[in-house]
């Protein structure tokens, strides 16, 4: 069943400005270091960030908070599953109202397609709840 649809698109030119004014504040605000670790490595960094960004809106979108009532940047980072999948992970309020949604005897699962036509990136993330295995 889904609990929650996200959509966000992102401007890397925006994404870049504010990374040339605020650097390190800015990111260490808004992305894990995993997200960092991964941009940081990339040729092209601001559109990686982009496409990021634009992830945790989506998320926090489907989450039903938008970025409030405990849920931060932070709280959402998207990760690579082993086959490179994207989906996201959520700690702290994040993680919590993900939780909260979640009806009992199901465990969430988060969808996430992430593109990028320069300069725009676009971020869609589902949230959906599945039998658990001893249901």
């Amino acid at each position: 069943m889904i609990l929650g649809i996200g959509s966000d698109i992102t401007d890397a030119r925006r994404i870049a400005k504010v990374i040339e004014r605020h650097g390190d504040r800015f990111l260490d605000r808004v992305f894990t270091p995993i997200e960092r670790a991964r941009a940081d490595k990339r040729r092209n960094r601001v559109e990686t960030y982009a496409k990021r960004f634009a992830a945790k809106e989506a998320c926090a979108k489907a989450l039903g908070t938008g970025l409030r009532r405990g849920v931060w940047w932070r709280d959402m980072g998207v990760v690579n599953l082993p086959g490179g999948r994207p989906t996201m992970e959520l700690t702290g309020g994040a993680q919590r109202r993900l939780h909260a949604i979640t009806p009992k005897g199901y465990e969430p699962r988060i969808d996430v397609t992430i593109t990028d036509e320069g300069p725009m990136a676009h971020a869609f993330v589902v949230i959906s709840a599945v039998p658990t295995a001893d249901s």
